[in-house]
C-alpha cells in the first residue's frame, strides 16, 4: 500500500505563474495530485541505483542491434537507420535526457522496469519544478525529494561542449553556438516544456532561440529560423513521426547530420531506447534479471502478459491479457499499427482507493528525478502526476 501525505494544493493561478497551463483535466478535476508519496531514503536510493544500472544495459543492448542489424526487428522505420548509426558514432550526439517508468520500489515491492521513455519523455515541467513548489508552498523541506533534475539538465547542457563529466570548461569552450528550440504549434503542454527547456539551456550559457516548428526551414546544409543557422536543435517531436510522417525531412536530416552542419537533441538513436522492442533486447542480453520482465514478440506461455506496441504513448493500444492471451482490460489509442511486445505482467503499488502507482525517475547523465504517475490498471492520459518526500 503506498504511503501518502495530504497538502495544500497549488492554486491555479500560482502555477500558471510557473508556466504550468495543463494543470485540469478534461473532467474538470486537478492534473496534480494534493498528495505526496511518502518513502524512505533507502527507496529513493533504490530508484537511483536501478535507473543508472538500467541505462548501461540499454546502451549495451543499443550496441547489440547495431552490431547485428536489427532494426526491424524492433520496429525501427527504414528511413531513419542511416541517422541512427550516424549518431551513434559520433560523440557529439550527447542523449539529453528521458524519463525511466518503473514498477515497485514501494513497501518492499521490487523495481521492474515497464518502459524507458527516451525520445520526447513528458512529465519533465511536473517533476523538475511543480513537485518542488509543492512542498515550498506547504512548508516542507524543499531537499526532501529525489530530484535534482532540473541541476542535472543544466550540467547536461553544458555537456553538449564539454562531452565529459567535468562541465568547468564550459565557458572556455563555447564557441558561440545558437540553440533553437522548436515545439508543435498548438499545444501547450509541450510548448512550455521546449520553453522550460530552453530557459536551462540559456541558464546554462548557451545563445538560444524559440520558434514553432512549421516557422523552421531546413535544407542539406542547415537548420534556419528568421535565416538565421543554427548549429543545435531541440525538438519535442518523436523520431517515429518524423520518419513515417515527414519522410523528406528525415532525409535533411540525415544529410545535416553527415554533413556536420548542425546536432540535433534528443539523438536519433534515442529511437531505439524508445522502442519498447529493445525489452525483448534486453531480455535475450540479461534473461531473469531482477530489473527486468520477461519480454517476448510473440504471445507468452502460461502467464499473464502486457501487450503494448513498440512505440506509442499514454497507454494507447495497451492490453492486459490473462494466462490464455485472453484480453482482460485494454486502452483505444492511434498506435495499432505499430508491432506489438508482450511483457510479463507486474502489479503496481496502489492506494486504499484501488488507484495504481508508477515511479518515472528521470535521466541526464544520471538518475536525476523521481515522480510517480497515479490511475487504473493501464495508466493513461487520464493519469494524475503525484509528487514525493523522503524521509
Amino acid at each position: 500500500m503506498v504511503n501518502l501525505q495530504k497538502t495544500v494544493p497549488l492554486d491555479t493561478k500560482y502555477l500558471e505563474s510557473l508556466g504550468f497551463v495543463w494543470h485540469t483535466d478534461s473532467d474538470e478535476s486537478s492534473y496534480i495530485s494534493d498528495e505526496l508519496v511518502v518513502l524512505s531514503k533507502k527507496e529513493a536510493e533504490a530508484y537511483y541505483q536501478a535507473t543508472n544500472t538500467l541505462y548501461e544495459m540499454y546502451i549495451e543492448a543499443a550496441e547489440h542491434v547495431i552490431e547485428n542489424n536489427l532494426f526491424h526487428e524492433i520496429g525501427i522505420p527504414f528511413n531513419l537507420v542511416d541517422i541512427i548509426k550516424e549518431s551513434w558514432e559520433n560523440d557529439v550526439h550527447w542523449h539529453l535526457y528521458g524519463r525511466f517508468d518503473l514498477a515497485g520500489g514501494l513497501n518492499d515491492a521490487p523495481i521492474k522496469l515497464l518502459e524507458f521513455n527516451a525520445d520526447t519523455p513528458t512529465a519533465l515541467f511536473e517533476t523538475a519544478i511543480v513537485q518542488w513548489a509543492m512542498l515550498k508552498q506547504n512548508g516542507l523541506e524543499e531537499s526532501s525529494q529525489f530530484n535534482a533534475t532540473y541541476e542535472a539538465l543544466l550540467d547536461n547542457f553544458k555537456r553538449l561542449v564539454t562531452l565529459e563529466e567535468d562541465v568547468s570548461t564550459f565557458e572556455e569552450r563555447y564557441d558561440g553556438w545558437k540553440f533553437l528550440f522548436t515545439s508543435i504549434r498548438g499545444n501547450s503542454e509541450e510548448e512550455n516544456t521546449v520553453r522550460l527547456l530552453q530557459h536551462i539551456a540559456t541558464e546554462a550559457g548557451f545563445e538560444t532561440t524559440f520558434a514553432f516548428m512549421d516557422d523552421v526551414e531546413f535544407d542539406d546544409e542547415g537548420i534556419y529560423y528568421q535565416e538565421e543557422s543554427y548549429e543545435l536543435w531541440f525538438k519535442l517531436i518523436p523520431w517515429e513521426d518524423i520518419a513515417l510522417e515527414e519522410s523528406d525531412l528525415s532525409m535533411i536530416l540525415k544529410n545535416i547530420i553527415v554533413n556536420q552542419k548542425a546536432i540535433i537533441f534528443n539523438p536519433a538513436y534515442a529511437l531505439l531506447f524508445q522502442s519498447k522492442g529493445l525489452l525483448k533486447i534486453l531480455w535475450d542480453l540479461y534473461p531473469n534479471h531482477p530489473l527486468l520482465l520477461e519480454s517476448s514478440f510473440e504471445p507468452l506461455k502460461r502467464q499473464k502478459q502486457v501487450k503494448k506496441p513498440v512505440f506509442g504513448r499514454e497507454g494507447g493500444n495497451v492490453s492486459i491479457l490473462d494466462e490464455n492471451a485472453s484480453e482482460l482490460y485494454s486502452v483505444a489509442g492511434d498506435y495499432a499499427n505499430h508491432k506489438m511486445l508482450y511483457q510479463a505482467y507486474t502489479e503496481l503499488v496502489t492506494d486504499t482507493y484501488g488507484d495504481s502507482y508508477q515511479a518515472g525517475v528521470f535521466y541526464a547523465y544520471e538518475a536525476c528525478g523521481l515522480g510517480f504517475r497515479k490511475g487504473s490498471k493501464i495508466l493513461d492520459n487520464g493519469s494524475k502526476f503525484v509528487g514525493h518526500l523522503v524521509k
